[in-house]
């Protein structure tokens, strides 16, 4: 599943007239660059939702091949990410599933990032498994990190005034139990990764490569020069 339902705000004035998942990074939509590894990866299919500027995108996902795309449509909804994922559950099936945000961009290192992730998954242990990257070695974030792995590979949340190494990127593996007795409506999956923490089924995975937090137009072109081999540690 690719999340394509949020509204951009931070992306203004690019998203006042476009959803941020048709920005434009090194001549293609962001969201072109995630359906073209996911396709890469293997994944014949990918369901897609749809909020702000709807039409738009839905227009725009219309000329894909591979994967095939299936929109879940949120028009007056506006469900938030763990939401959104709930709501199109029927289109996703019963296994564990790819949920990718439609502006998680990187630069791999060696071999697929979402090929480790798929082989590390473990459906009789996870309940989810986050896709991390290294906060003071990615593009564009300054953050205090999200999460610490233990030795088994167990995620942790950073704590106040805690600094922790690594950084939620937008990518994981999540199966469909995980939303049992979940409330309808809109809520976020930070409410489902707590759950899954709090019983020992929440997992991490270090990512290879440079990952890029594309969240404003600064964030943005500074990822523009990272994709164009301007940026320090290409060098």
């Amino acid at each position: 599943m690719v999340l394509g339902a949020g509204l951009g705000t931070r992306m203004r004035p690019l998203t006042d007239a476009m959803p941020k998942p048709l920005v434009r990074l090194h001549h293609k939509p962001l969201i072109d660059h995630v359906l073209d590894r996911i396709g890469e990866a293997g994944v014949p299919r990918a369901v897609v939702n749809l909020h702000y500027q709807a039409d738009q995108l839905e227009q725009h996902l219309k000329a894909r091949k591979v994967p095939a795309v299936q929109i879940s449509d949120e028009r007056g909804l506006l469900l938030d990410t763990g939401g959104g994922v709930k709501h199109a559950l029927g289109l996703l099936g019963p296994d564990a599933f790819l949920v990718h945000n439609s502006d998680s961009v990187w630069l791999e290192g060696i071999g697929s990032n979402l090929a480790r992730l798929f082989q590390l998954w473990d459906d009789a242990r996870m309940d989810c498994l986050l896709m991390m990257a290294l906060g003071s070695a990615s593009v564009g974030y300054s953050g205090k990190g999200d999460f610490s792995l233990d030795s088994e590979g167990k995620i942790r949340r950073r704590r106040e005034s805690e600094v922790v190494p690594f950084v939620y990127t937008g990518v994981q593996i999540v199966h469909p139990r995980l939303f049992g007795d979940t409330p309808e409506g809109a809520f976020s999956m930070n409410a489902l990764w707590n759950r899954a923490m709090l019983h020992g089924r929440a997992y991490g995975m270090r990512m290879e490569g440079l990952w890029m937090h594309v969240g404003s137009p600064q964030e943005l072109a500074e990822a523009e020069r990272v994709m164009n081999g301007e940026h320090a540690s290409l060098k």
